[in-house]
């Protein structure tokens, strides 16, 4: 079982986070408009996975906005934004901060994803949530990089994933 941080404090993470040169497994989240996408929604488009606790941090509105900026002019390639929110807080956060480059998803109808991709957070105050992690993936949903961060309250290593791209 992995482990992550919480403002210096050991939690435990279940499930088996994909690491560099596996298949992605697909999802299935839920965008702005209610409408549903998954993996496959972007198929032959390299994809970055912000995951993340909730938007309404600060650390986490911060990888929103940082992917937001950097990532708008990667050729093809898309920002998927996961956490547990629901799709209207996306549609609110992105909406007051002018977010248009990144594509949000709620997982709030598909709570397995956090277990499938190793990053459900078991115990401690953020029980339920999901890890901060990035996971940059091929056009083929190849694993190229993947990061859970060292403290949930740190930002992600936005070099290291935009590198491999």
């Amino acid at each position: 079982m992995a482990t992550t941080k919480l403002a210096g404090n050991p939690v435990q993470l279940a499930g088996d986070f994909p690491g560099k040169g596996t298949a992605a497994k697909n999802f299935v989240a839920v965008k702005q408009d209610l409408s549903e996408i998954s993996l496959e929604s972007f198929q032959g488009k390299r994809k970055v996975l912000n995951v993340f606790p909730s938007i309404d941090t600060d650390v986490c509105a911060t990888s929103v906005r940082t992917f937001n900026k950097r990532a708008a002019g990667l050729e093809n390639t898309q920002v998927i934004c996961l956490s547990a929110d629901l799709p209207f807080a996306h549609k609110r956060f992105c909406g007051a901060e002018g977010i248009e480059n990144v594509v949000t998803g709620s997982i709030f109808r598909n709570p397995d994803f956090a277990r499938d991709y190793g990053l459900l957070i078991e115990d401690g105050p953020l029980a339920g949530l999901s890890a901060r992690a990035v996971i940059v993936l091929d056009e083929n949903n190849t694993v190229l990089y993947a990061q859970v961060v060292d403290d949930i309250t740190h930002e992600p290593d936005y070099d290291g994933a935009l590198a491999v791209l």
